[in-house]
Parts: structure tokens; C-alpha cells; sequence
């Protein structure tokens, strides 16, 4: 009896290396580029500082410019993922870093509402298809035991952009303020757009398209992967065809689910600045600072949430607790708006929340569909759940313009992950808990 014992501890431990090879391969990679795609997306938030004053732009106004990104991303998003399949992540992916690494730097030239609107639009057409890409991408390499660790690792770059990218996007603005007769917004959408177009080229070269392509791992290595992959596929629903996942009802509840906690989401990355400068704190290079702590906060607890699913293989109530987190914090923040340290303390532990429930959320998908009609489920749930990242900024400038408050739209922010909590727990536990 001890030999099989014997041997299955062996090929675990040997599958296990295998893996951490990968994960050193692609994941810090993977995290590189998806930092510098999300500050490109949400540095609007710290140009608003100063770009709404010299442009004479409204609350609302600006929410809606934030919030047309998203539209670009819809319309746009499944397209991608299926050209991704066909031809491949390291030449599509390398494609959308340098398109929006263009746009973004296009965002200096802004002089009305009009073009503001439009570049917005095409920042969301460009960038769509790079993270349900990578979501789809992780497939190939990671079985879904392993992916929620993954999926968080690579989702770390959303707080790591907001660590980072918060203080270096006030600095710029500061710093670069008059220099060569430009705002401090024009210094910082041109800067910041520079690693965008390094980096795709750079994907060209780095990335591989499929394990059996990858010459960084040996024969045995490349077995080991492709035979935990297909081990997975078979606990999976395979479409034969592309159309089929919009068929399925739980593709449809897992955009009701994401769209809930993308609600949460983009509030805080559009609005951070804003919050923390309505307690009365001046100066950009403050307000970047200080925007950095929840994304802190957020750094910790979405890779404990998401080691703790993949070792306890439940996901239904690792997504709940921080989707109710989020809403207890919004709900604080909204009673604490005039300190601004109790303020950072609610703002901390809803970005604790709302940002781990992204990455968590992917193991519910990726644990049933399979086949042709991933790359299109994966692509659809995603561009119809980041719709709310068009709902939910233009929802808080509009509310902020009528009431002249932020506290109203952190109470319906609060009720909507309510309601996304709930929908998790509808979901098949013998299913996703894998």
C-alpha cells in the first residue's frame, strides 16, 4: 500500500515544481503589463484634479468621459478574445499594449468635452480583449485548482497601479506643471503612456502562445502541464461551438455577479482622488499618497482570500465575506466623509473587499465553461459586467453635481454588492468548488 502513497506524493511534488516554474515565467510578466494597462485606464481620475478646472469640465461631465471607456471596451471586448485565439496572445496582446499606449498619450491634447469623450471611447477599444486575454491565456497554463492564486497574483497589479501609480501620477503633476508651457495632466498622460509602448513590443519576444511552444520548459515539464490541463477539461461543460456560452443562464448570472462588484470597483479607481480631496486634503503628491493606503489594504487581503480558496477549494463564501466587506466600508465612508483618517479607514477596508472579489470571481466561470465558447464567455462576461465601470462613475458625478455629496452614491454602491453577494451564493457549490 505505501508504493501508490509513495508515488502519487512524488508526482505532486514534481507537478508542483513544475508549476512554480511557471508562475516565475509569465504571472511577474503578466502583472508588469496589467500594471501599466490600469493606470493608463485610471490616471483620468488624478488628471481630473487639475484637467476639470482648466477645461471647465462637470462632475458630471467627467464621469461620463470616465465611464465611455467602457462602451469602447463592450463593443469590442468578444471580438478581441476570439482574435486572440486565432492568432495567438503574444502577437494580440503586444497589439493592444502599443494601440492604447497611442491613445493615452493622445489624452494631453484634450481641449473640450467632445474629444475627451472620444479618445475615452477608443482607449476602451483598444485596451478590450487584455485581461478576459489574460483570463483565457491563465487557462492554458493553470488548472483551475491552481488559478485562483493565480488569477489573484495577476490582479495585484490593481493596487500595486494604485500604490505606485497614485504618487507618481500627483508628482508628475507637480513636478512637470508649466514645463515646456504644458499642464501637469498633459506631462502626465504623455509619461505614463511611454512603458505601454515598451512593453508590447517587449511581449512580442516574452510570451509563448501554448505550452507545447514554450522551449523555457523540458519535454517532461510540458507533459506535466498539458496533462493536469486536460485532467481539468474534463470536469468542464465544452461548447462546441463559439454562440453557445450566451445560451447558458449561468453565463448571464455571472454577469449580473461581476457586474455588482465592477460597480465597486471603478468607483474607488475613478474616485479615490476625488474622496480623499473632499476631507480637505491639498496638494497632489498628498492626495496620491494617501490614495495609496486602501490599495495597500487591498494588496494584502485579495492574495490571502485567494490562497486561503485554492487550499480550502471553496470560492462561494471567499467571494461573499469581501463583497459584504465592501459594502460595510462604502457604507462607513459615506458617515465619515469629514475626517479624513476615519475616511481612509472605511476606504481601506472597501477596497479590501471589492478588490479581491474580481480575481476570486473568475474561478466560478472558468470552473464550467470549456471548449470554443470560452474565449467568447470569458470575453462576455467581462465587457457586460464592466459596463458598470460606465454606470458606476457617471452615477457618482451626476449624484455628486444634484446633491453636491458623495454619500448618497456610496449607499447605492453598498446595496448593489448586497445584491452581487446574494447572486454568489445561487451558484452550484458542487460545481465551482474546485
Amino acid at each position: 500500500m505505501s508504493m501508490p502513497i509513495t508515488t502519487e506524493v512524488t508526482d505532486l511534488a514534481r507537478e508542483n515544481a513544475v508549476f512554480r516554474k511557471v508562475v516565475r515565467r509569465i504571472v511577474p510578466f503578466l502583472i508588469l503589463c496589467y500594471v501599466v494597462s490600469y493606470l493608463d485606464r485610471v490616471n483620468v481620475g488624478f488628471a481630473k484634479l487639475q484637467m476639470s478646472d482648466d477645461l471647465g469640465f462637470s462632475e458630471a461631465a467627467y464621469g461620463l468621459g470616465a465611464g465611455l471607456f467602457f462602451i469602447g471596451y463592450f463593443f469590442f471586448e468578444v471580438p478581441s478574445n476570439l482574435m486572440l485565439q486565432r492568432v495567438g496572445a503574444r502577437t494580440w496582446i503586444a497589439r493592444i499594449m502599443i494601440s492604447w499606449g497611442v491613445v493615452s498619450a493622445s489624452f494631453m491634447f484634450v481641449t473640450n468635452e467632445a474629444t475627451f469623450y472620444v479618445l475615452r471611447f477608443l482607449l476602451g477599444a483598444a485596451e478590450a480583449g487584455f485581461y478576459p486575454g489574460v483570463i483565457l491565456y491563465c487557462t492554458y497554463w493553470f488548472p483551475s485548482r491552481r488559478r485562483a492564486r493565480v488569477i489573484a497574483m495577476f490582479m495585484s497589479a490593481i493596487p500595486m497601479a494604485g500604490i505606485f501609480g497614485n504618487p507618481l501620477s500627483g508628482w508628475i503633476m507637480d513636478r512637470f506643471q508649466g514645463v515646456n508651457g504644458w499642464e501637469g495632466w498633459q506631462w502626465m498622460f504623455l509619461l505614463e503612456a511611454i512603458p505601454a509602448l515598451v512593453i508590447g513590443v517587449v511581449t512580442l519576444f516574452y510570451l509563448d502562445n501554448s505550452v507545447r511552444s514554450a522551449k523555457w520548459l523540458t519535454d517532461e515539464e510540458k507533459d506535466v502541464v498539458e496533462r493536469a490541463i486536460a485532467e481539468d477539461a474534463a470536469h468542464q461543460t465544452v461548447h462546441g461551438r463559439v454562440w453557445d456560452a450566451f445560451r447558458e443562464p449561468k453565463v448571464w448570472l455571472m454577469c449580473l455577479i461581476y457586474f455588482c462588484f465592477v460597480m465597486g470597483q471603478y468607483a474607488l479607481t475613478f474616485w479615490m482622488p476625488t474622496f480623499v480631496e473632499s476631507t480637505g486634503i491639498k496638494g497632489n503628491l498628498a492626495i496620491g499618497a494617501l490614495s495609496a493606503i486602501p490599495y495597500l489594504a487591498a494588496l494584502v487581503a485579495m492574495n490571502l482570500f485567494g490562497r486561503s480558496a485554492d487550499k480550502r477549494r471553496e470560492r462561494r463564501w471567499h467571494l461573499v465575506i469581501p463583497c459584504l466587506m465592501g459594502a460595510v466600508g462604502f457604507s462607513l465612508a459615506a458617515g465619515w466623509a469629514g475626517s479624513t483618517a476615519l475616511s481612509l479607514a472605511a476606504l481601506s477596508f472597501a477596497a479590501a473587499g471589492v478588490l479581491t472579489c474580481a480575481p476570486l470571481f473568475w474561478s466560478l466561470p472558468t470552473a464550467f465553461l470549456g471548449g470554443a465558447a470560452a474565449a467568447a464567455g470569458l470575453a462576455a462576461i467581462n465587457s457586460v459586467g464592466n459596463l458598470a465601470g460606465f454606470v458606476s462613475p457617471y452615477m457618482i458625478g451626476a449624484v455628486k453635481d444634484a446633491t453636491g455629496s458623495t454619500s448618497l452614491p456610496m449607499y447605492i454602491l453598498a446595496l448593489t454588492l448586497v445584491v452581487g453577494a446574494a447572486a454568489v451564493l445561487t451558484t452550484n457549490k458542487q460545481v465551482v468548488n474546485r
